[in-house]
């Protein structure tokens, strides 16, 4: 009889039945049907989520649970519940976090991409100089466009760690091309450590790195990191 019922499940596609089936409490037939189709929708959310949290490609798991936003100054237009609630996401507007290293805006950003992964969103997760880097790998390779097209997917695009390493011409304009083909149409969430009046330092251009900021401002909540590196702090007194 098991083999039978994995059989059916099979030819039905439902992947999760047989792992609960044994389990599920039931006053009658109805009631143990209903806790079974529940039981297959719940293996396919949990599913969904851990597809969507691999593809997302976090370096680490961070979650909104007990983060500090005490470091952080919200503009007036913003506030800590517009963030954690992905307000800015299904608004399609982007989230600027600026401030010294080791303040919690990779981890803040992070988190709001895991955040947002638990909601069925589509993410991608990148330290800016991987990007590049992966940019100028496709385009030498003839298969950036198709790289492009599986970005575009994304309804949420991190970029982490802007102005950490100078970009060749190439790269900057190619950056400049992911960025501008997100205007209006997903959401950017970017990290940097330079306010935007030295990002001409990293971009090499003037006038590409004022095109870039234009289009990453528009629509945006610019968020402002103060205080000592959190690591730094947890160095020196001893905490791990």
């Amino acid at each position: 009889m098991k083999q039978e019922l994995a059989a059916a499940c099979k030819s039905l596609h439902l992947g999760y039945v047989m792992e609960a089936y044994e389990d599920i409490p039931f006053n009658d037939r109805s009631e143990y049907l209903l806790g079974v189709l529940q039981a297959e929708l719940r293996g396919r959310e949990i599913s969904r989520i851990r597809k969507l949290m691999t593809k997302a490609r976090f370096p680490q798991m961070k979650t909104l649970e007990g983060y500090d936003f005490g470091a952080v100054t919200f503009p007036a237009h913003c506030s800590r519940e517009l963030l954690t609630d992905l307000v800015f996401l299904e608004r399609k507007e982007n989230v600027l976090m600026l401030g010294k290293v080791g303040t919690g805006k990779t981890h803040l950003a992070t988190a709001l991409g895991v955040e947002a992964c638990r909601r069925g969103h589509e993410v991608r997760f990148f330290r800016v100089h991987d990007l590049v880097a992966t940019l100028q790998e496709k385009y030498q390779a003839g298969t950036l466009n198709r790289f492009l097209r599986e970005l575009q997917r994304a309804e949420l695009l991190i970029l982490d760690e802007m102005g950490f390493v100078p970009f060749h011409k190439d790269g900057a304009e190619l950056l400049f091309h992911v960025i501008s083909e997100c205007y209006e149409q997903r959401s950017v969430i970017v990290t940097s450590n330079l306010e935007f009046g030295q990002w001409n330092t990293v971009f090499g251009d003037a006038r590409l790195t004022a095109a870039l900021v234009d289009r990453l401002v528009h629509h945006a909540h610019v968020l402002a990191f103060t205080g000592e590196s959190y690591r730094l702090q947890h160095a020196l007194s001893g905490v791990k």
